[in-house]
């Protein structure tokens, strides 16, 4: 059985076959600093590990399910290098969270409390189910801080919306409202917020209770066109990110952001 104790950013309860992933540093929104993206590397095999487990439900604590990387801390790295808080991001990382993720499959279903936003979208709409709060925002604005929409995004939004939407809201860093998200297939359903864990839990107990391995193999079968569309991408899209970290325009972006303040880019 896994050891869930090591986790400072999750919070993980296994009741009824059914594991409730918790984001849970609401102090920050759910920023994912380096710790939390280690946490999200991990997490899922250690669920797939858990034969307690056959289904996961994950939400975030506080009014938000994630405002997704942490801007300010990116101030702090050394001339603009790819650290964090005294440590490297490890040029896998983000890999390996797509890559544990869709290796991962007991099905998994989101309940977006709040914005999810960055990194977070992605993780959430590479699960396989999202119940998403009508005030909520969904979207992915690596852009705004200079940096390419590398950990993902450009993986899962094409599959979900088209390319050409997907280049659209993916090069404007657009937010979207839970009504709209849900028109274009972003998200399955929206309800009030109060009404969001309920609905998610319902459906993921649901999945927890079904028929093990018809629900998993279904899963396996349709995220290999996910895989393929992984092994296609990630590498080119990460590698970009790691070398957009090092741009001009990244650092005014993130100095801008902390001064609160337009950027002013120049293309550097």
């Amino acid at each position: 059985m896994p050891d869930y104790s090591k986790y400072e950013c999750l919070k993980i309860e296994v009741a009824d076959k059914l594991a409730t992933v918790t984001l849970n540093k609401p102090e920050r929104r759910n920023s994912i600093d380096h710790q939390f993206h280690m946490e999200l590397q991990d997490i899922w095999p250690d669920l797939m590990a858990d034969e307690r487990v056959n289904a996961v439900l994950v939400t975030g604590a506080g009014k938000y399910f994630s405002v997704g990387g942490n801007v300010k801390g990116m101030q702090d790295r050394p001339g603009g290098d790819v650290f964090e808080e005294g440590a490297m991001l490890e040029p896998t990382g983000g890999r390996r969270i797509v890559q544990n993720l869709l290796d991962c499959e007991k099905p998994l279903v989101f309940a977006l409390n709040g914005d999810c936003i960055g990194l977070a979208a992605t993780v959430a709409l590479l699960g396989d189910v999202i119940v998403c709060a009508d005030t909520a925002r969904i979207g992915d604005p690596h852009v705004r801080i200079g940096l390419v929409a590398g950990d993902g995004g450009a993986v899962i939004w094409p599959l979900l919306v088209g390319p050409n939407r997907a280049k659209e809201f993916l090069m404007r860093g657009t937010l979207l409202d839970a009504p709209w998200a849900e028109r274009i297939g972003l998200v399955n359903y929206v309800e009030p917020v109060d009404q969001v864990l309920p609905k998610a839990r319902a459906i993921a107990q649901e999945l927890a209770n079904g028929p093990t391995w018809a629900i998993r193999w279904t899963k396996l079968s349709v995220n290999k066109q996910l895989k393929d569309q992984f092994n296609l991408i990630m590498d080119t899209s990460y590698s970009l990110e790691m070398a957009s970290f090092m741009t001009e325009d990244h650092r005014e972006a993130v100095r801008a952001f902390v001064e609160k303040r337009k950027p002013n880019f120049t293309g550097r």
